[in-house]
């Protein structure tokens, strides 16, 4: 089998079996007693993961998980969500749901975490005591930091942010898709700040491009991509690929583009470059805020304190994610003051990391397990084709499928690893499997 004739057949064979792969046999794992207190905070992807897998490897520790959240968001779809190729309650199912028996649910925000007297208080003026913490209350976008922006413009004037919820990705589709029917400027952008998934402002705008392009519009619409970096992509290797993309299709590229502030009225984007101030004209606006540490992370000193220090990421070993001052503290997800991670999955490797440290601190034995920097990004390249791009700390390529699905390659295969498979992934992680 080639990597390029691979059948439909052979891409399920592949799904699943990439999927049984990478499954942890934790029932051949002893579980350890314990009377340990085990507080996490948040329970996106990496806090209802590890809850369950550690429900499976532990008896008798008592496993508390404080969110607010009522819903649980399937992040990677927001994307699909935002190019009206799914519905915004593709991406929403309940917290609760995910949550095996045993562990106790807090609906409440995390206020205040005292390290010292190692306590966490809720908004509620709870004081839950702890024995070990994680850490994982995802991240927050800063919408203020954009003058003149804020989220009831989403869907209106020609104003998108896919990042801020699936109402918000669904209303984005409602601007954009004016922009694929009617024609004019598409100004895409992304934050100077680390991020969630950072393929995704690039999905985004190559998507819009495509669905204009099939719609027999492509001659109407003026793509411009604005970004703070000095490359397209994080990696060297897939910001050339993205490069010669973006100039096989016509759209154009500003780097060391910051977005500072927007006139909606007049449809005026404001950027700061080494240059000087710059405005850009704009039919179609794509806005993606700063984004950062939660203020309980960053009120709660246990953010670096020499690097990322407007965005407040927590202080973390990037192999074991365990805390460098507080070692009954581990990071994970988004929060993880580490290189690479903010993807969802990342967190499906990294939680098998934190499971092991803190399962290991428990029992008093030696932790084995480590994390690399593994992240994927399924770049949607166009309707029905992407490249799924995988690497680590060290910006290696690293595919989980090598000779059958070429990373820099645009694959109907790699479309479907995101369309289809990875949604089913994702949910064998948060129930521990996987």
């Amino acid at each position: 089998m080639t990597k390029l004739n691979a059948t439909r057949r052979q891409f399920f064979g592949l799904a699943a079996g990439g999927a049984a792969a990478l499954t942890v046999p934790q029932d051949l794992q002893a579980q350890v007693a314990t009377k340990a207190r085990i507080v996490i905070i948040g329970a996106g992807a990496g806090g209802t993961a590890l809850a369950n897998r550690l429900m499976k490897r532990l008896d008798g520790a008592e496993i508390t998980l404080l969110d607010p959240r009522v819903q649980h968001l399937y992040q990677p779809g927001l994307s699909l969500v935002a190019a009206g190729l799914k519905p915004a309650d593709y991406v929403t199912s309940l917290t609760a749901d995910w949550l095996p028996s045993g562990v106790t649910l807090i609906p409440e925000r995390a206020a205040a975490i005292d390290p010292e007297a190692k306590t966490v208080a809720t908004d509620s003026g709870k004081a839950l005591g702890y024995d070990f913490l994680v850490v994982a209350p995802g991240l927050v976008l800063d919408h203020d930091a954009i003058e003149g922006f804020s989220l009831d413009m989403v869907g209106q004037n020609g104003i998108g942010a896919l990042y801020a919820g699936p109402d918000y990705a669904a209303k984005t589709w409602q601007a954009a898709s004016k922009l694929t029917e009617e024609g004019g400027v598409g100004l895409f952008t992304r934050p100077e700040t680390e991020m969630k998934c950072a393929g995704a402002p690039l999905k985004h705008t190559f998507l819009i491009d495509d669905i204009a392009k099939r719609a027999g519009n492509g001659g109407k619409i003026d793509v411009q991509y604005a970004a703070p970096q000095g490359a397209l992509f994080g990696v060297p290797i897939v910001a050339e690929k993205v490069r010669m993309l973006f100039g096989d299709r016509g759209i154009d590229s500003h780097l060391r583009h910051t977005l500072k502030s927007i006139d909606a009225g007049a449809k005026r984007a404001r950027f700061a470059t080494p240059e000087g101030e710059v405005e850009m004209g704009y039919d179609y606006l794509h806005v993606v805020p700063p984004q950062r540490a939660p203020d309980v992370i960053r009120q709660s000193g246990l953010s670096w304190a020499d690097k990322w220090t407007d965005q407040g990421w927590v202080e973390c070993d990037k192999a074991t994610l365990r805390h460098l001052r507080y070692p009954e503290i581990w990071a994970l997800g988004d929060v993880a003051g580490v290189p690479k991670g903010k993807t969802a999955a990342s967190v499906k490797w990294q939680v098998p990391v934190v499971e092991d440290g803190l399962v290991s601190a428990i029992a008093g034995t030696e932790p084995r397990e480590t994390y690399n920097g593994y992240t994927s990004c399924p770049m949607i390249t166009r309707v029905g084709r992407a490249m799924l791009v995988e690497f680590d700390y060290q910006n290696n390529l690293v595919p989980s499928f090598p000779g059958i699905i070429a990373p820099l390659e645009e694959l109907w295969i790699s479309w479907l690893m995101k369309e289809v498979a990875l949604k089913a992934t994702y949910n064998a992680m948060l129930r521990g499997r996987a």
